[in-house]
């Protein structure tokens, strides 16, 4: 592959690549769009299984966990009797939110389209009779 050609904006760690990775669970951007949305950039943990419908507590817990990791969110232990977990957007966190929103506000624009679309063996979603 020779560097500059069509080929190597494709290589494996390609910008484009690594942001479908980041969101190749759609947990991620629905746990970034509910800390920003809906409780100003921090939340606790039970705080967010109930904002987010479907979510299982072991799959929160994965996603927090990997999104610790990765740097877009901080968690934060409080001294408290039970102890408190508290996460919160990182800068690095914050800048992911434009994108996020961008795609959340054309799927809400285009949910026709949306519907339109044949349901995928993988998908949650009922069919539409």
């Amino acid at each position: 592959m020779k560097p500059g050609s069509h080929e190597a904006e494709w290589r494996e760690d390609c910008a484009p690549r690594r942001v479908l990775e980041l969101f190749s669970t759609k947990w991620t951007s629905m746990i970034l769009h509910t800390l920003h949305t809906l409780h100003g950039g921090a939340a606790r943990t039970g705080v967010l299984e109930r904002s987010l419908p479907g979510i299982s507590k072991k799959m929160l817990t994965q996603t927090l966990r990997e999104m610790e990791s990765t740097g877009l969110i901080t968690r934060h232990v409080f001294e408290t009797r039970p102890p408190a977990v508290e996460y919160r957007l990182t800068p690095l966190g914050n800048r992911f939110i434009e994108p996020v929103e961008m795609l959340y506000a054309w799927g809400r624009d285009n949910a026709d389209a949306l519907d339109a679309l044949g349901a995928r063996a993988t998908s949650r979603r009922q069919g539409r009779s």
